[in-house]
């Protein structure tokens, strides 16, 4: 069997020859690269043997491979790590991986496992009682509903900074208006960046209480209070940011808070979605 990964977005295809057109962003065949070695290597680890002392035998093990069920890390090596790298996940939440990258005894993770493009439904938890809110988290997951939105804040805060710095040092009002409006664009989509972001939190990522997560719900806190003090501290006071304001550059000050947290969140989402990739 033959490993095939996707030249435009990664995903992995085990088959003898590549698929038709990818199932997660419909690349054609020939976007495809075999990857070469990866079957031949695993024969060769489980025949390599390193010896470890143990009361004065030796006790030769393979590598093994093993597969966060938080993020999907995979680590190689005779045990898991202590911790996982990416998301910060115990070595107790490390499944085996055999040579065809299942988890060993076939116990699929309920979340960890998914993949990019894969999805994971209360059904699949066994779940009976099926509540609006399972169904809502079961949409979101299937639809990856959370990055889609998380892209409007990320794309709109640093035009919002861009325009406000330009109106501050150019004195054009034009522009200031523009990034009062942008800002309210930002706060009307944060409610539902927190939200699904809150599911996949819990239903992809079982809720573990990590410093990467932890991290990502301050930065989402700081971002959504910032945005807030932009819009309403506009709506009270106009002059806020114009010529002369004495309140102009912490104003601005502010903008570059809500940047920066977004910044900071956006780089560890990022981080989480791509733990498994090779």
């Amino acid at each position: 069997m033959s490993e095939w990964e996707c030249g435009v977005c990664g995903y992995l295809h085990k088959e003898s020859k590549p698929p038709e057109k990818c199932p997660i962003c419909e690349a054609p065949e020939k976007m495809f690269i075999e990857k070469q070695g990866d079957v031949s290597d695993a024969k060769v680890v489980e025949e390599k043997e390193d010896p470890v002392e143990i009361t004065g035998t030796h006790d030769f093990r393979p590598n093994k491979q093993w597969r966060c069920t938080v993020c999907g890390y995979v680590h190689n090596g005779v045990e898991p790590p202590e911790k996982c790298p990416v998301c910060g996940a115990d070595k107790s939440l490390f499944v085996e991986l055999d040579v065809e990258g299942n988890a060993v005894g076939g116990e699929e993770e309920d979340v960890a496992a998914v993949a990019p493009g894969e999805t994971v439904t209360d059904a699949n938890k066994g779940e009976t009682d099926v509540t609006l809110f399972s169904r809502i988290s079961s949409l979101v997951l299937k639809l990856h509903l959370h990055p889609i939105h998380t892209h409007f804040p990320n794309g709109l805060i640093p035009v919002l900074v861009v325009f406000l710095g330009l109106a501050i040092y150019f004195d054009i009002a034009a522009l200031e208006t523009a990034a009062f409006f942008n800002s309210i664009a930002v706060l009307i989509v944060l409610p539902v960046v927190i939200f699904t972001g809150y599911i996949e939190w819990q239903k992809r990522y079982k809720g573990i209480k990590t410093a990467i997560f932890i991290v990502k719900i301050i930065c989402s806190m700081l971002v959504l209070a910032s945005v807030n003090v932009l819009v309403f501290w506009r709506i009270i006071d106009p002059n806020v940011a114009a010529e002369g304001s004495t309140t102009q550059m912490i104003y601005f000050a502010v903008a570059l808070v809500a940047l920066g947290a977004a910044g900071i969140a956006g780089h560890l989402g990022g981080k989480l979605v791509f733990a498994g990739r090779t």
